[in-house]
């Protein structure tokens, strides 16, 4: 295979790219990776030197650390080379022109190489760009190795991460992360763990979709959020659940995700664990109705009860002197 290297010999006006760039390296490569490419082959030979990161940065509108992404995945190809010395500066450099540019170098680059330059996770990203329908940014990389080296998780694992979250509809990478954290903190390490969970997760979300009567599509990620927090922080089975859908649609006669969560805080509070425990509590509120009722009425019958009394409630009464009568009749 012919060598490339980074050399611009075209006119003062002009900037060549060798089709062997195009064939080889372009069509695998990251669009933004490409981009810096293009900018320093358009700079090389200018008089007034070769752009620094922060003015490449400028120029593209992203990140210094977005170019010096850029400028490893390059040094990866074989396509530039630049020493890193010290870690104050870094000079770059093709076999021809040179240019220094003053930036600080970055932390465990060995290990960012390590993961990038292994041949499982330049597939990955191209399986990851197949399932998202785009071409990767900086940043959708970074969170793939982040993906790799802080949740250690592997490239199956990540791979049917990506594939999950699409086939739910979500091609948001901030989703994405959200899903790898959750199943980092449940501990999940292998794709067969993450199909019984996921499995499992699904069956709870339609059923509950069911029970509001919304068929057609799946849960929002607000609607996931309601599950999750039944499910894994009040720990409430799937039958308990689902008594609150129908509680719900029986009071409101709508589907209401903030009303069920009303419902189940309740029975959380009162340390619910069983669809007995449900019964018990709805007993122990019917009598207390009963009571309160009672008590109410009260009052009033016994008010009733004094004005039964006095049929000629609505008259006033009078009173006599009898001493008096006496006297008039001896008189008569």
């Amino acid at each position: 295979m012919k060598e490339l290297t980074l050399t611009n010999y075209a006119q003062a006006n002009t900037t060549v790219l060798e089709n062997e760039f195009i064939d080889r390296y372009m069509v695998k490569a990251n669009g933004e990776y490409v981009k810096v490419y293009l900018l320093l082959l358009r700079h090389m030979d200018e008089s007034s030197g070769m752009l620094s990161v922060s003015e490449m940065a400028d120029l593209l509108e992203c990140t210094e650390k977005d170019i010096l992404r850029a400028l490893k995945y390059w040094k990866s190809q074989g396509l530039v080379d630049y020493s890193e010395d010290s870690p104050k500066k870094a000079e770059f450099e093709t076999k021809e022109p040179t240019v220094d540019m003053s930036q600080e170098k970055p932390q465990n680059i060995q290990q960012y190489r390590t993961r990038k330059d292994r041949k499982e996770f330049k597939e990955l990203l191209f399986v990851a760009e197949q399932y998202l329908g785009k071409t990767l940014c900086a940043t959708d990389i970074d969170m793939i190795t982040y993906f790799f080296d802080e949740l250690h998780m592997s490239a199956e694992l990540i791979e049917y991460l990506i594939e999950y979250c699409v086939e739910n509809g979500h091609k948001s990478m901030h989703y994405i992360r959200k899903v790898a954290l959750s199943w980092h903190e449940q501990n999940i390490k292998t794709v067969d763990v993450a199909k019984s969970t996921t499995v499992l997760y699904n069956k709870n979300y339609y059923s509950i979709l069911n029970a509001y009567g919304i068929k057609g599509r799946g849960p929002a990620a607000s609607e996931i959020a309601y599950i999750r927090k039944w499910t894994d922080e009040y720990h409430f089975s799937q039958e308990i659940i689902l008594e609150a859908c129908d509680r719900t649609m029986n009071m409101i006669h709508q589907p209401s995700f903030d009303y069920t969560d009303s419902i189940l805080k309740k029975w959380f509070d009162k340390n619910v664990h069983t669809l007995k425990d449900i019964e018990v509590l709805d007993e122990n509120h019917l009598r207390e109705k009963e009571r309160q009722k009672r008590q109410a009425a009260r009052p009033a019958s016994a008010s009733s009860k004094d004005s039964a009394g006095n049929k000629f409630n609505n008259f006033d009464g009078r009173s006599y002197d009898m001493s008096e009568l006496e006297r008039k009749l001896v008189q008569q």
